[in-house]
């Protein structure tokens, strides 16, 4: 018997890239294979994104050119737990014949309708999997998900009615997950959740165990704990989505020392408390200048991204300039910017002051000429500098050049950094090593450097 072929499509965010981690690991263990086609496969899962309109019709596109070149098509993710207003469920409507629709982080649901509509093979030489499981991301980088799920009710987002509250993952499964990821070759560890800075705040911050030492659910053991774990391998721990909490003030001093990549993604999305107000933030916008002061008094090596939203409902013109005369202040390092979209199901939608979307548009583009502007010059001021570079793509061995990225970088969302042949045709660097760089010169929003 042939073995059952899988296709598999993965949309959307890192924590949707996790879910599909999951289940590409469980449909490896059994004995399926998997494949990125359509057409051959016996059956095709999408893993969805439904958080704004162009990621809902990025899905429900993917899933009707499945339905058409095969068939067979399960869908799963945040677009299968949305439903339109008349309760009716958004891929239920528009494509009828999908064999089955769950929610994200559902990989027992996903298994159990691949196993009705094709049956587990039984062959025990196809259950042998890595123990860091399937991984869809080169093999130097990977993600790791410790929790689930939001506790904010932010009024722009529907994350939560889709994925949940905030359910955050034990201690001790993390570490054994980054354990395994750092032994299978893994040299950038990039955690993500929701929110991480307030992973444990649903278990009360309990102890767990790890190798048979207690570990408090909290941001800053589980991250000190990484690092120790990152440590014999040389390798990165960088950390997204951390919202400025006073807490996360005691995880700079980790980034100070070098345990930890002194680089923060922190989704700000605005600076004016009448706005953040509106948009139902959990922290106090008012002291996020003085809070990246110290920030970088203490780690003036840290680098800071972020993402902001621009024309939200009832955003005056002075309010939109309070948000640029912050950006200038603040100095972010990184920033994108997203003019306001009115996404089914957000409760921002029925607040008063709906702008235009040609003035939400102008708005956007007016903060990135600043956002861009105060990039450029942060960037030129790493030229003549030499950073650890970790290489992404090496041509030939590094021999006829290659693409890394820095410290400062997180991969797809940041910059890179252009690396050049060596000076000397007998060295060489392959992909997924850390190399020095002298940096050269800027390009955009990328450096260009020279292995040293």
């Amino acid at each position: 018997m042939s073995t059952p072929t899988v296709g598999f499509v993965s949309l959307g965010c890192p924590k949707a890239l996790t879910d599909s981690e999951l289940i590409l690991t469980q449909l490896s263990a059994e004995g399926y294979q998997t494949s990125k086609t359509f057409a051959g496969a016996d059956l095709v899962i999408v893993n969805t994104c439904g958080f704004i309109d162009d990621a809902v019709q990025e899905s429900l596109n993917t899933i009707g050119e499945a339905l058409a070149e095969n068939g067979k098509v399960i869908v799963t993710g945040c677009l299968g737990a949305k439903a339109q207003a008349d309760g009716q469920n958004v891929v239920k409507a528009m494509h009828p014949s999908v064999l089955a629709v769950t929610g994200p982080h559902a990989t027992q649901e996903v298994m159990d309708a691949v196993h009705i509509h094709l049956p587990k093979p039984h062959d025990p030489f196809t259950d042998l999997v890595p123990a860091a499981g399937i991984k869809l991301t080169p093999k130097h980088y990977a993600y790791l998900k410790i929790s689930e799920g939001c506790n904010h009710r932010c009024t722009f987002c529907i994350i939560p009615s889709m994925r949940g509250d905030l359910v955050s993952r034990p201690v001790g499964d993390v570490l054994r997950e980054a354990r395994a990821l750092f032994e299978g070759g893994v040299k950038e560890l990039l955690v993500i959740s929701q929110d991480t800075s307030a992973y444990g705040v649903d278990v009360r911050y309990q102890t767990g165990f790890f190798d048979g030492r207690p570990v408090k659910t909290r941001t800053l053991e589980l991250v000190q704990a990484l690092s120790e774990l990152a440590e014999p391998y040389s390798a990165w721990v960088r950390l997204h989505y951390v919202y400025p909490y006073p807490t996360v003030d005691h995880l700079i001093p980790l980034m100070a020392t070098g345990r930890v990549l002194p680089y923060l993604d922190v989704p700000f999305q605005h600076s004016h408390p009448d706005v953040l107000k509106r948009m139902q933030r959990p922290a106090n916008g008012e002291k996020n200048l003085e809070r990246l002061q110290q920030w970088r008094e203490q780690c003036p090596q840290l680098v800071v991204r972020s993402t902001f939203i621009a024309g939200f409902p009832g955003e005056t013109e002075a309010e939109f300039a309070h948000l640029l005369q912050f950006l200038e202040e603040a100095q972010i390092d990184r920033a994108g910017c997203f003019a306001y979209s009115p996404v089914e199901g957000a409760t921002a939608n029925a607040l008063p002051g709906m702008l235009p979307p040609e003035v939400r548009e102008d708005r956007r583009a007016r903060f990135m000429q600043v956002a861009e502007k105060i990039s450029t010059q942060k960037l030129r001021q790493r030229v003549g500098s030499t950073m650890q570079v970790l290489v992404d793509s090496a041509k030939a061995f590094g021999k006829q050049g290659g693409v890394g990225r820095a410290y400062s970088d997180a991969p797809e969302i940041d910059g890179v950094v252009h690396l050049l042949p060596p000076e000397k045709l007998s060295k060489s660097y392959r992909t997924g090593e850390f190399i020095k760089v002298r940096i050269l010169d800027t390009q955009g929003h990328d450096l260009i450097g020279l292995p040293v």
